[in-house]
């Protein structure tokens, strides 16, 4: 054996011997087949959590119209005493205004989380989460000294960007929900209306069609069929339907949606055809996906440039040129 390659007595990496680094991944290793153990035996079902969000919600309803007094409606809605602990901290601040907290619970609603009681959590979020990431941060900049080589400006820039970054990370999180949803139920929007257009057609009444194309498009389209499925139950308990439609429009953030629900109401309204009316929303929004669709495929040769220019042609000039080169200096 050369004694060049030899590992030298005691060598370590980062204080870490051979050993202990084996021992480290051979841990990781195991780790990570329990936790993948742990998901394959644990799988949830999806529409588990939306069947149990739309029930609250029938619940919920029946309580305005039924209960006569408010003490019996207190009983259906469930009250969570961390939210309330949160609530009273909150107000004792004088922190906590109606108008924030109803913009909090359209952003919930609309990122697909029905409970009202996380919209107290995001603005305890907002207001706890820069006093405690500050403050760690001032602790490790100021007094411990984390990074002694950083100068006053760098050092104020990062207490800064930790405050900023943890008062609009529950927002930031919040948005991101919001935008992956409105993509995915844009997908399913052509199909729900056709859907729609079908069971108008068949004679259904426009609670009827909403719960056939929710039973219908669960499977493809789960958010857009557990919406469909709410606006459903709403239209059979509410006083007045275009209550149901402007709620429908409120919790989905899509301007396609929009323009259903104003369908939708002008249908109620003046009692216009509602089959032709989705029938010509379905063609504009397919013509609408294609477009993107082809918007998409014409920017693919701009953003293939730059990974073809770094991974793929060096290696092609490798294998290309390589054979000559190791010719060449054969030959030489």
């Amino acid at each position: 054996m050369n004694p060049a390659l030899t590992p030298l007595p005691g060598t370590t990496l980062f204080g870490l011997t051979a050993t202990d680094v084996g021992t480290l991944l051979a841990a990781l290793a195991t780790l990570a087949v329990l936790v993948a153990l742990y998901v394959a035996s644990t799988v949830r079902d999806p529409m588990k959590g939306r069947v149990k969000a739309l029930n609250e919600r029938r619940e919920q309803l029946k309580a305005g119209i039924v209960a006569s007094t408010a003490k019996r409606r207190a009983k259906i809605v469930h009250q969570n005493d961390t939210t309330d602990r949160m609530r009273t901290f909150l107000s004792s601040l004088k922190v906590l205004q109606d108008d924030q907290l109803k913009q909090a619970q359209i952003k919930l609603a609309q990122a697909g989380i029905r409970s009202k009681d996380w919209a107290i959590a995001v603005i305890f979020g907002r207001l706890m989460m820069p006093i405690v990431i500050g403050s760690t941060a001032a602790v490790l900049i100021y007094l411990v000294d984390f990074w002694p080589a950083w100068g006053p400006f760098r050092q104020f820039g990062t207490f800064a960007g930790a405050l900023l970054l943890s008062y609009k990370a529950p927002d930031i999180y919040i948005n991101n929900m919001i935008t992956k949803r409105a993509a995915a139920i844009r997908k399913g929007v052509p199909d729900a209306l056709d859907l729609l257009v079908i069971c108008a057609e068949a004679g259904l009444t426009v609670d009827a069609a909403f719960s056939r194309v929710s039973r219908e498009l669960g499977n493809a389209y789960p958010e857009l069929g557990e919406e469909f499925q709410l606006t459903s139950i709403e239209l059979g308990f509410l006083s007045e339907r275009r209550m149901a439609f402007e709620n429908l429009a409120e919790r989905v953030k899509l301007e396609a949606l929009k323009g259903v629900v104003t369908t939708m109401i002008q249908t109620e309204k003046y009692g216009t055809p509602l089959a032709s009316a989705l029938r010509v929303l379905s063609a504009e929004f397919r013509h609408s996906r294609m477009m993107r669709a082809e918007e998409k495929a014409a920017r693919l040769p701009a953003i293939m440039t730059v990974p073809l220019i770094l991974f793929i042609l060096p290696t092609l000039f490798v294998v290309i040129l390589g054979p000559a080169a190791c010719s060449i200096s054969k030959a030489f």
